[in-house]
C-alpha cells in the first residue's frame, strides 16, 4: 500500500511540475517518474504491468516535450488504474501540531520561518532547500501536493521521504502549517487565499464540484466570521450558493458579477477575523501621541510665559495660566461628549468610527506638515510671538487667556480625536496597550518637564519635531486605510478588490481601490509638503550704502 501511494503521488506531482513548462520543473518531473519506477516491483501483481507501462509512457512524453494536457491525461489514467490516492483528512489538520513537527523535523534545513536558511542548509548537497515562505514558489500549491512531497520527498534534492517515520496525521499537520508560511504563519490568511484560488478554478473549469470545494474551505473560517458578523456570513453563503448553482449555465458577465461579490465579501470577512493590530504598535502610537501633544501644549504655554516676561508684563502670566486650565477642562468635557455620541448612536457606530478615523487622518497629516514647517526655532518663535503680540497689544486679560485657551484646547481636541481613532482601530483587544501607552506617555511628559524646568536642559527641537512628524504621518496613513475600511463595512463606500495587492493591516493597507486611492493621495501630498518645507527661503540680497 505504501508503494502504491508513492507511485500515485509521484505521478500526480510529475504532471503538476511538467505543466509549468520550466526547465527546472520539467527535470524535477522526470526525476519523480524515475523514482516511481523503483516502486513498481512492490506493487500488487495485478497492477504492476499497467503501472510500469504508464510510467514509461509518461517518461517518453516528457522526453519528447509533449503538451502538458497529454501528460496529465496519462497520469490521471495511471492513478485511476492503481486505484489508490491519499484521501483528504476527515477533519482539518492541526496547524499548531504541524508547527511543532515542523520545528522538530524541518526547520534545521528550511529555517524557522521557512525561507530555506536553516543551520544545515549550507552543508546540504544538491539544490538548496525551497523557500516555503515565497509566494512565487508556493503560490497555487495545494495542500495535497505539499502532503505528497512530505511523504515521498523530492528526488534530486536532500529532501527525504517521511512516509515511514512520520504518522499520516502529522504529515497532514505539517502540510497545513507549511501552507501558511507564505502568509506569515497565519492559517486564516492561508484559508482565505485558498478559497479565492478555488473560486477562480471553479469559474475557469465551470465546475460545481470545485465551487462546492471552495465553500467547504470557507467553512474553516465561517464560524468565526458568523460569530463576529452573522449578516456577512449569510451573504457569503448566498454568494457561494449562486456560484455553485450557476457556474455551468451563467454567461461570462454573470460569473464576473458573482466573482466580484464573493471577493468583496471575502475581503470584508478577512478583515473581521484577521485584522488585529499588534499590541506593540498600538502602545508606541499611544505613547507618541500623548508625548507629542502634551509636549507641544507645555511648549506653547512656556513660550507664552517667556514672552510676557521679556515684554515686561510678567504680572499677566496669571491670564495665560487661566486660559490653559480652562482649555484642559474643556478638553475633558469634549471627551465626555464624544463618548456620549458613540453611546447614543450604536447603530451608526461603525460609520462614525470610520468618519472619525478619516478626520483624524486629515488632521494628523496637517499637523505632521505643520511640524515640518516649524522645524527651525526661528519659525517657531515667530509663530508664537505673532499671536502673543496681538493679544498683549489689546491690553485685555481675556485676550491673553483666549490665546492660551485656543492653543491648548487645539492640542486637547486633537488628542481626543487621535485617541478615539486609535481606540477604534485597536478594537476591544487594543484597550490595554493604548492605555499603557498613555500611562507611559504621561511619565515621559513628567520627565521632560523635570529635564527642562529642574535641570535646565534644552530639548533638541528640530529632531523632536522631525521624529514626531514622521510618526504622525504614519498614523495618518494607517487611519486613512482603516477609516475607508470601516465605511466599506457599513456599506457607505464601495468595495472594489484589487487583486495581487497584499493586505498589511499594520499599515492600514487593504487591497481595495478606494482605500489605496486615498493612501496614494496622502503619499503624493506628503512628497509635495516635504518638498515645500525643505525649499530654501528666498531672501532679497542686501545692499551696502
Amino acid at each position: 500500500m505504501a508503494a502504491a501511494r508513492r507511485v500515485v503521488a509521484a505521478a500526480a506531482l510529475a504532471a503538476k511540475e511538467y505543466a509549468l513548462l520550466l526547465p527546472q520543473e520539467v527535470e524535477e518531473a522526470k526525476l519523480f517518474i524515475q523514482q516511481a519506477r523503483f516502486d513498481v516491483p512492490a506493487l500488487p501483481a495485478g497492477v504492476r504491468p499497467a503501472a510500469d507501462s504508464g510510467l514509461a509512457a509518461l517518461a517518453q512524453l516528457m522526453d519528447r516535450g509533449a503538451p502538458p494536457d497529454s501528460v496529465t491525461r496519462v497520469a490521471d489514467a495511471l492513478i485511476a488504474r492503481i486505484g489508490v490516492a491519499e484521501p483528504l483528512p476527515s477533519r482539518p489538520p492541526s496547524v499548531a501540531r504541524g508547527a511543532a513537527v515542523y520545528r522538530e523535523r524541518c526547520a534545521s534545513c528550511h529555517g524557522e520561518s521557512g525561507r530555506g536558511d536553516g543551520p544545515k542548509a549550507k552543508n546540504l548537497q544538491g539544490p538548496p532547500p525551497a523557500d516555503l515562505a515565497d509566494p512565487a514558489v508556493m503560490g497555487g500549491t495545494s495542500l495535497l501536493e505539499i502532503y505528497r512531497k512530505i511523504a515521498i520527498g523530492v528526488p534530486g534534492t536532500a529532501m527525504p521521504e517521511f512516509a515511514e517515520d512520520v504518522s499520516e496525521e502529522d504529515r497532514w499537520a505539517v502540510a497545513a502549517y507549511v501552507a501558511t508560511l507564505q502568509y506569515g504563519g497565519s492559517a486564516t490568511a492561508a484559508a482565505f487565499a485558498d478559497v479565492r484560488r478555488q473560486i477562480d478554478s471553479a469559474i475557469a473549469a465551470r465546475s460545481e464540484q470545485i465551487a462546492f470545494g471552495a465553500y467547504l474551505t470557507f467553512e474553516q473560517v465561517e464560524t468565526e466570521v458568523r460569530a463576529r458578523n452573522a449578516g456577512l456570513a449569510s451573504e457569503l453563503e448566498a454568494a457561494f450558493d449562486a456560484l455553485r448553482t450557476r457556474v455551468r449555465r451563467a454567461d461570462a458577465q454573470e460569473l464576473t458579477t458573482i466573482r466580484r461579490r464573493l471577493l468583496a465579501g471575502l475581503e470584508r470577512a478577512e478583515r473581521v477575523v484577521a485584522d488585529r493590530p499588534s499590541a506593540m504598535s498600538l502602545f508606541v502610537s499611544s505613547f507618541f501621541l500623548l508625548v507629542r501633544e502634551g509636549f507641544e501644549a507645555i511648549l506653547i504655554v512656556a513660550a507664552l510665559m517667556t514672552f510676557l516676561a521679556k515684554a515686561g508684563a510678567a504680572e499677566r502670566r496669571r491670564d495665560v495660566a487661566r486660559g490653559a486650565w480652562a482649555a484642559v477642562l474643556a478638553s475633558l468635557v469634549t471627551w465626555a461628549l464624544v463618548e456620549l455620541l458613540f453611546q447614543v448612536t450604536p447603530g451608526q457606530r461603525g460609520a462614525i468610527e470610520g468618519f472619525t478615523m478619516l478626520l483624524a487622518a486629515a488632521v494628523l497629516f496637517y499637523v505632521s506638515y505643520w511640524l515640518l514647517s516649524k522645524i527651525e526655532a526661528a519659525k517657531w518663535t515667530a509663530f508664537v510671538r505673532e499671536k502673543m503680540e496681538s493679544a498683549l497689544s489689546s491690553g485685555s486679560g481675556l485676550a491673553l487667556s483666549a490665546v492660551a485657551f485656543l492653543a491648548v484646547y487645539r492640542e486637547g481636541f486633537e488628542t481626543i480625536l487621535f485617541y478615539k481613532a486609535l481606540f477604534s482601530s485597536g478594537g476591544s483587544a487594543g484597550t490595554v496597550p493604548v492605555v499603557g501607552g498613555m500611562a507611559a506617555g504621561a511619565v515621559g511628559l513628567v520627565a521632560v518637564y523635570v529635564v527642562i524646568n529642574q535641570l535646565g536642559m534644552r530639548v533638541a527641537m528640530k529632531p523632536f519635531f522631525a521624529v514626531t512628524g514622521v510618526m504622525l504621518y504614519y498614523m495618518a496613513f494607517v487611519f486613512a486605510g482603516k477609516g475607508v475600511a470601516e465605511l466599506q463595512e457599513g456599506g457607505l463606500v464601495r468595495l472594489t478588490v484589487v487583486e495581487g495587492v497584499p493586505r498589511i493591516p499594520a499599515l492600514g493597507i487593504y487591497p481595495t481601490v478606494q482605500s489605496l486611492a486615498l493612501q496614494a493621495l496622502l503619499l503624493i501630498l506628503a512628497v509635495v509638503a516635504l518638498a515645500w518645507a525643505m525649499k530654501p527661503s528666498s531672501r532679497p540680497a542686501s545692499t551696502t550704502p
